[in-house]
């Protein structure tokens, strides 16, 4: 069915490189990618890696604009493996809560919920505040994974490519995708 397809969506919240490695991640194990990038996220890329959007899009295998809410990844008939927002804004992690969906990124989010299948969102906000809590719940409630990318120090990292690899490592064990990006831990040895 839509085992090795994977939407992935990437905001404008700081932390594009996390969306950037998913999608080289997924190109490496031959993962299918369908890529929607907010108009935020556009600017955010650019300013962040100096990569255009059209160098993104290069990555994925079929890429959305924003506005295209008549695209496959709008139908819950679109078969998929899920759909992870790598980095995921306040805005639209609030949008997918309350089920007010203004644009393609947020609508495939919410189609991905309602036909019950996962939902990732790499959250990058501090610090939260109650709405922000309320909203978080609600969307794990309706069976979302909130992973914000979040550094292990136990693998000891040198790099801050070691650091992003860790957590998209953790985001693709999340949706049982076998990789080699992040350290296992192996328990404490001595």
């Amino acid at each position: 069915m839509g085992k090795n397809k994977l939407i992935i969506g990437i905001t404008g919240a700081s932390g594009a490189i996390y969306g950037i490695r998913l999608l080289e991640a997924c190109k490496m194990l031959e993962i299918e990618t369908h890529l929607v990038i907010s108009k935020a996220a556009e600017i955010t890329i650019s300013h962040e890696t100096g990569m255009s959007s059209s160098e993104l899009r290069a990555l994925a295998t079929e890429s959305y604009k924003a506005a295209d809410i008549g695209a496959a990844i709008a139908s819950g008939s679109f078969q998929n493996a899920g759909m992870v927002i790598a980095p995921c804004s306040i805005r639209s992690m609030s949008e997918i809560a309350t089920g007010t969906t203004s644009s393609l990124l947020t609508r495939a989010a919410d189609v991905v919920l309602k036909e019950r299948r996962k939902l990732i969102l790499m959250l990058r906000e501090t610090p939260l505040h109650s709405g922000h809590l309320r909203n978080l719940a609600t969307l794990s409630d309706l069976g979302a994974v909130i992973a914000p990318p979040v550094p292990a120090f136990y693998t000891n990292p040198k790099t801050i490519d070691d650091i992003v690899n860790h957590s998209v490592g953790r985001v693709l064990d999340l949706l049982q995708i076998e990789n080699e990006l992040s350290v296992r831990w192996s328990g404490l040895k001595g």
